[in-house]
């Protein structure tokens, strides 16, 4: 099949990828478009993986203050390069993260930097849920391992479903954007200020 240079134009302008690879997913996936921005995204993803070794020792530190004054986040975002940091597609994407710490109130990045006592305390409520169920052990630590699984989406940063577009976690849009700009990229540290706290 022949793709028209009008379809690599058009995919180009939706996903910011390269037009050889527009081409390429465009011919991949017969010239469905929606296919084929499914098909960049997971390129996208798949590279940003590779590069996840690399070192991040540039960024930014962005702000984010709620209308009203009482609600205000810092976080700083980091990338491999200065010139990346610079970019328009960074700064918009650390300002997405400070208004999602905003938004949702996570309590960690990541699942590893969530204290031991509090996943302890949340595996004992959810036992002392199931006391009179009846259920065999077994299917109660599956039960509430369920429910920690949950409990992670909604503290951890990164698996935190992303705000603006429901579909997709907080780890899925670093990826994508880390696909975008060909750099590793990650979310270091934040802290959020809410007045009277």
């Amino acid at each position: 099949m022949a793709v028209g240079a009008d379809e690599v134009k058009k995919l180009r302008d939706m996903t910011g990828a390269g037009m050889m690879d527009c081409k390429k997913a465009l011919l991949e996936t017969d010239g469905d478009i929606e296919k084929a921005v499914d098909f960049l995204r997971k390129k996208g993803m798949a590279s940003a993986q590779k590069r996840s070794g690399r070192e991040v020792n540039a960024g930014v530190i962005m702000s984010y203050i709620h209308p009203g004054s009482q609600l205000g986040v810092l976080v700083e975002v980091n990338c491999e390069t200065d010139f990346v940091a610079k970019t328009e597609d960074f700064q918009n994407f650390a300002k997405d993260i400070a208004m999602q710490i905003a938004a949702s109130n996570p309590i960690a990045i990541s699942r590893e930097d969530v204290p031991e006592e509090t996943i302890n305390k949340e595996m004992e409520i959810y036992r002392d849920q199931m006391k009179d169920q009846k259920k065999p052990d077994d299917v109660i630590e599956k039960i509430v391992q369920g429910k920690l699984e949950k409990y992670y989406s909604e503290i951890v940063l990164t698996e935190q479903n992303f705000v603006k577009d429901q579909n997709k976690t907080i780890n899925e849009y670093l990826l994508e954007v880390s696909g975008k700009l060909g750099e590793n990229m990650s979310i270091r540290r934040f802290v959020r200020f809410q007045l009277g706290e």
